[in-house]
């Protein structure tokens, strides 16, 4: 991803809501399986980490981007931004093959 590209997609996430929350349960498969959903949904989403989690941000950004094969958009405090083309080809919205 450029740095255009991950910059597009930063301006889209601004008018987010976080729709996720990672507490003390941490990051297990069944949210990955929910994260995985919604990305294939939305395709960008913002993601909360708490205090509570065994997990800060930056680590909570890294496992889920490797888990569910998405990128990492940004990482400020502790809310997390991912993206991830959808599997579903009608949910397909945001396009950054445009922009190079």
């Amino acid at each position: 991803m450029t740095s255009k590209q991950r910059a597009y997609l930063k301006s889209l996430a601004v008018n987010l809501d976080t729709i996720f929350q990672i507490g003390k349960g941490g990051i297990t498969e069944e949210l990955c399986s929910q994260l995985l959903n919604a990305l294939n949904a939305r395709e960008l989403i913002k993601i909360k980490v708490l205090e509570t989690s065994p997990n800060s941000a930056k680590e909570a950004s890294e496992i889920i981007s490797q888990n569910i094969n998405a990128q990492v958009v940004q990482v400020i405090g502790t809310k997390v931004v991912l993206y991830r083309v959808s599997d579903h080809e009608k949910n397909r919205k945001i396009d950054i093959t445009k922009i190079r």
